[in-house]
């Protein structure tokens, strides 16, 4: 069957997963964090717990969603969209949630259907809410089911020089890295399946990107406090290759804030970006 607009609000079955500490280093590595941020990339420094990288929820929520539900798509024709985390308490070194995924939207775009997929974590520890994500998912070819479209966000930056502008330089084997976290898509690592898709060579993926541009976030506006890192959301606009730079410029409003991902040339990246923080 195609795209199944009735699957709004069907909930899949409780998922569980595990991280170790190595987990979150080499999460943190992936990202582009190195000797500057030892809480996050080494556990044994001295006066230096570790601690783990806010964004690291892309990684370990998710889980319980009912893919089944949403109906028959090409998966290949699939587009991560845009992602959203909330944060309600500090993710720790090691652990264990129990995520239930719920679908939360399905939208006809007229060229695709725009779904939101969106998964609660509880740490088992102790019985609490530890994080929430919501993954936008865009199914190429997909529209035109008759339904509706859906809100227009509004986003408009201020007309002022941003706050702050922070600079990461990604490496050329970035994904590399990045895919030892779990996602291990040969579009970011086999040249023969990046051409398929139309690109010379693999790209990084969009939640590398994200990761990095959580990294500047964290460190210019919670002073590397992950407890202080409340949300973060945005979308995804442009590829990114590896050995690009990413520019990640910042607009604050009180506990707020409005951002935008570039690459050296210029060209946005990651887009409507808003992070809150305590």
């Amino acid at each position: 069957m195609p795209v199944n607009p009735d699957a709004v609000g069907e909930k899949g079955k409780p998922s569980r997963r595990s991280w170790t500490s190595k987990d979150a280093l080499l999460y943190a590595i992936g990202v582009g964090a190195g000797v500057d941020e030892l809480a996050f990339t080494t556990e044994n420094t001295k006066d230096t717990p570790q601690r783990v990288l806010p964004t690291m929820a892309v990684v370990l929520g998710g889980g319980g969603i009912p893919f089944d539900k949403i109906g028959s798509f090409n998966a290949a024709l699939m587009l991560h969209g845009a992602q959203k985390i909330e944060l309600f308490g500090e993710i720790p070194a090691d652990g264990e949630v129990e995520s239930t995924g719920f679908i939360g939207a399905i939208w006809d775009k007229g060229k695709g259907a725009s779904v939101d997929l969106v998964s609660e974590s509880v740490d088992v520890s102790t019985g609490k809410p530890l994080f929430k994500t919501t993954m936008t998912a865009f199914l190429r070819g997909e529209g035109g089911f008759g339904g509706e479209r859906g809100p227009s966000p509004t986003f408009e930056l201020p007309d002022r020089k941003a706050d702050h502008e922070v600079r990461y330089e990604t490496r050329i084997d970035q994904p590399l890295l990045y895919r030892l976290s779990g996602d291990r898509n040969p579009l970011h690592s086999d040249p023969s399946f990046a051409k398929m898709g139309g690109f010379d060579r693999p790209i990084l993926h969009g939640l590398c990107t994200y990761g990095f541009t959580g990294r500047a976030l964290l460190h210019t506006l919670c002073g590397s406090d992950p407890s202080r890192f409340k949300s973060m959301e945005g979308r995804f606009s442009k590829p990114v290759m590896p050995g690009d730079d990413l520019n990640v410029s910042m607009w604050v409003d009180g506990s707020s804030c409005l951002f935008q991902t570039k690459n050296q040339d210029g060209d946005v990246v990651f887009d409507q970006g808003v992070m809150t923080f305590g």
